[in-house]
């Protein structure tokens, strides 16, 4: 009897790095997730028989089902269990991923992979990071959290890589294939993790819950439609903007009744919290633009394949990655409004060196610096802004800090997603539609079809795409169509990128609102909590 003690922390001394490893392969696969996506689009794209803009709203579409669906989902996940929970939420994103290997058309991967694979992620991660400040303690705890948030920072660095090589030598459902062979694997060890008992309220603010969704959604979704030629579109996107100023006066009204909200308003009372959210949001619109304009650039302009897209895309990747490592340890004394206003300068810099860059380079080789250049911003921004925007909250307040946290960030990734996707068809069909009318070699007729054509089709498309459809046109006709596809394709991918470079310079303005707030000393342990 008297070695039992020694035998249970042998045991927990084994299962806690098990238990560690396992989380963090769950949050690999989320992160790398929609890179596979990013770098897959020209495969899909031909494999489906579907539109770029269309996968592009599939991806805008999941990273804002995830952020309208977290702050509900969190409560959710407090009542059901945190462990259940983090089950039914690996489960989804099982669905999702599992969706993608057998799809034969862009409508299941909107359901399957977009619409449940985006619920399973704001289930899973508020989940996760219950799970971890439940299941490990002391240094153990930190170490889990670091893992995990490595875990991420590994993913979003060589994804693009990973899934540039599957979609190139094998297929681009590989990826997803694993990543399903993945989670069941965590799932297979699901009786490592003790579940973490909720002991606050238990009513649920549904009508707050209603209009964050319908805020969130009306905004982005109105961009979606936009970018597919819908009707409705300044109703939605107002809808969502009415609603979104709505809930903020319900969750007050709500908090002075004394009863519960989806989001205590009083977090917002912190200038540092407001500021770091605003930033934390401009940082991913940033991300999100660049994420979705560079893979068509190299994939419809350069007419790179997979592999040679990600390989392209890596000096972003990789330079984000490295700088969050090393501004993360060796940061020091310098003010964290300091390193955010670099990061928003050289994130800024990197975008506006690249726009230039489009029209006249045959080769990814001369965006590496850009790039470079672009990664190293971001890396900075990753590794303070999480910690300036938490540090006013207090411990038990924490978790709730970084829900919304999180909801911002992937509100601006599904933001940047959309109105850098719908930013580009709209000038693809101005350009075009302007060049083809002034056109003198286009015979008047086709120059009425090709306009009309555009303003409900318009589409970004290589030159050897268009070729195909176009076989039979007379030669001068057919090299005219061309020439003005790639001027209208390179202005369109030019503008679509003003998106995240006006996000950055946004980012750098506000970075001057930061120098004149006093450093915060975090009131509570905020390291890994920012995981979404």
């Amino acid at each position: 009897m008297s070695t039992a003690p020694d035998d249970d922390v042998k045991e927990e001394n084994i299962v806690s790095p098990r238990l560690a490893l396992l989380l963090a392969a769950a949050m690999f696969v989320l992160v790398v997730d929609t890179s596979l996506m990013n770098v897959s689009i020209s495969a899909v794209i031909k494999d489906l028989h579907t539109t770029a803009s269309g996968v592009q709203s599939a991806i805008a579409l999941e990273a804002l089902v995830s952020a309208a669906f977290i702050l509900i989902n969190s409560k959710m996940g407090d009542l059901m269990g945190r462990k259940r929970a983090y089950v039914i939420g690996l489960l989804a994103y099982a669905v999702g991923a599992l969706a993608m290997t057998v799809a034969q058309s862009l409508t299941a991967i909107i359901i399957f992979w977009a619409i449940i694979g985006g619920l399973g992620a704001s289930l899973l991660l508020p989940a996760m990071q219950s799970l971890i400040h439940g299941n490990f303690k002391g240094p153990a705890q930190k170490r889990a959290y670091a893992l995990v948030g490595a875990s991420a920072a590994i993913a979003a660095a060589v994804g693009p890589l990973l899934g540039g090589f599957l979609t190139t030598y094998l297929s681009w459902r590989v990826g997803f294939g694993l990543e399903v062979v993945v989670i069941l694997v965590v799932l297979s060890q699901i009786r490592l993790v003790k579940d973490v008992p909720y002991t606050g309220p238990r009513q649920i603010d549904f009508v707050g819950a209603v209009l964050s969704v319908a805020g969130m959604g009306g905004v982005v979704l109105g961009i979606l439609v936009w970018q597919e030629g819908g009707d409705y579109v300044g109703l939605l996107i107002g809808i969502g903007a009415v609603t979104l100023v709505a809930l903020a006066f319900w969750l007050v009204r709500r908090k002075r009744r004394g009863k519960p909200t989806l989001l205590d308003p009083d977090l917002f009372k912190h200038l540092n919290f407001r500021i770091g959210i605003s930033q934390q949001t401009l940082q991913q619109i940033t991300l999100g633009g660049a994420m979705i304009v560079l893979p068509l650039f190299l994939q419809m302009t350069l007419e790179y394949n997979a592999m040679q897209a990600g390989l392209s895309l890596a000096p972003l990747s990789l330079s984000m990655f490295g700088m969050a490592m090393l501004a993360g340890r060796k940061a020091g004394k310098r003010r964290p409004a300091h390193i955010v206003m670099a990061g928003f300068g050289l994130s800024t810099a990197g975008m506006a060196a690249i726009i230039p860059l489009v029209p006249s380079v045959d080769s990814g080789w001369y965006l590496v610096i850009p790039l470079l250049i672009t990664g190293s911003g971001l890396g900075l921004l990753v590794s303070q802004l999480n910690n300036f925007t938490l540090a006013p909250t207090a411990e038990e307040r924490v978790s709730e800090a970084a829900g919304v946290n999180s909801a911002g960030g992937s509100f601006g990734l599904s933001f940047g997603l959309a109105m850098a996707g719908g930013i580009m068809l709209w000038a693809l069909a101005l350009s075009f539609t302007h060049l083809t009318e002034t056109s003198t070699v286009i015979p008047p007729a086709q120059q009425q079809q090709i306009s009309a054509h555009l303003e409900h089709d318009a589409e970004v498309m290589s030159n050897t795409q268009l070729q195909q459809q176009i076989a039979g046109e007379p030669p001068a006709v057919e090299a005219e169509i061309l020439a003005i596809n790639t001027d209208a394709r390179n202005r369109s991918l030019q503008v679509a990128l003003l998106v995240p470079a006006i996000a950055s310079l946004i980012g750098l303005g506000n970075s001057f609102r930061m120098l004149r707030l006093p450093d915060i000393t975090p009131a509570a342990d905020t390291e890994g909590v920012g995981l979404g």
